[in-house]
């Protein structure tokens, strides 16, 4: 599983459609959940690095219905409406890590979209200088006794050689 999906409306990238295809896929799957709809401006200067994501009072929470991609737009309801909302798109980007979509508006270019389930964060583990082992079934061991900490991680013959190159650069 990438980390992060990127769709561009304009872009000949031969993973394009398949992009779409999941990001599509992660939209229709939010169906009847609670999502958290969050609206910034794009800074001049710095960019997307210097957007404050805090909770802003004009941020939304809502169960979202009927999420669906079409014609390069995404459309869904809202629980109390009717209505089939849509907003026409230029880029999409998912982050699996996260849980959330980044819309960037086809009509407005300096303003991103964040779409994503409230609550959901993966916690980071930090370990200082750790012991590591790793068995001859490519068991990697990782275990700080000071913060009383064990982390066991079942990596394919793949992600090692990934990780021996790593270390290697």
């Amino acid at each position: 599983m990438q980390l992060k999906i990127t769709w561009q409306s304009d872009s000949n990238s031969p993973e394009n459609t398949a992009n779409l295809d999941t990001i599509a896929q992660w939209w229709k799957n939010l169906n009847g959940k609670e999502i958290v709809w969050v609206e910034r401006l794009i800074p001049q200067i710095g960019g997307l690095s210097e957007i404050h994501w805090q909770p802003q009072r004009f941020d939304e929470t809502f169960t979202i219905v009927n999420p669906k991609i079409w014609e390069r737009a995404l459309y869904w309801c809202k629980p109390d409406s009717p209505v089939e909302r849509n907003t026409a798109v230029q880029k999409l980007e998912l982050d699996n890590l996260q849980q959330q979509l980044y819309v960037y508006p086809q009509l407005e270019s300096e303003l991103v979209i964040r779409i994503g389930i409230p609550g959901f964060k993966y916690q980071t583990l930090e370990l200082k200088n750790p012991e590591i082992s790793l068995s001859a079934d490519n068991i990697l061991l990782l275990w700080d006794g000071e913060q009383e900490v064990e982390v066991k991680i079942a990596l394919s013959s793949e992600n090692i050689a990934k990780i021996k190159a790593l270390l290697r650069s």
